[in-house]
C-alpha cells in the first residue's frame, strides 16, 4: 500500500486542479487567441505562470482507490490490476471471468 502522505497529496492536487480549472481555461483562451493584443496575451501569460504548479491536471496521478498503488491502474474500475483480479476471482465484478483458451 502506498504511503498515506502520497495519497493525500494526490487528493490535494485534485482539489487544486478543480479549483483553478475555469481560470486556467480562460487564461489559455486569451493566450491562444490570435485577435488578442500582445499586452493582453502577456498579462494572461504572467497570471498563468503565477498560478500554483499543482493547478495543472498533468501533475495528477491515477491511483488505486483501495490501495493507492500508482501503477497498473484501470481507469474503468479505478483499481489496480491485482485488486481487480482479487475481486473478479470472488465473482464481484459482473461479466468478468478468468481467461482460458
Amino acid at each position: 500500500m502506498a504511503k498515506l502522505a502520497v495519497i493525500n497529496r494526490n487528493f490535494k492536487r485534485q482539489a487544486t486542479v478543480k479549483k483553478f480549472a475555469v481560470k486556467r481555461a480562460a487564461l489559455q483562451a486569451v493566450m491562444k487567441d490570435p485577435k488578442a493584443t500582445d499586452e493582453a496575451r502577456d498579462e494572461a501569460r504572467a497570471k498563468f505562470h503565477a498560478m500554483p504548479r499543482d493547478a495543472s491536471p498533468v501533475r495528477l496521478r491515477n491511483r488505486c482507490a483501495l490501495t493507492g498503488r500508482p501503477r497498473g491502474t484501470f481507469r474503468k474500475f479505478g483499481l489496480a490490476r491485482n485488486k481487480i483480479r482479487e475481486i473478479a476471482m470472488r465473482g464481484e465484478i459482473p461479466g468478468m471471468t478468468k481467461a482460458s483458451w
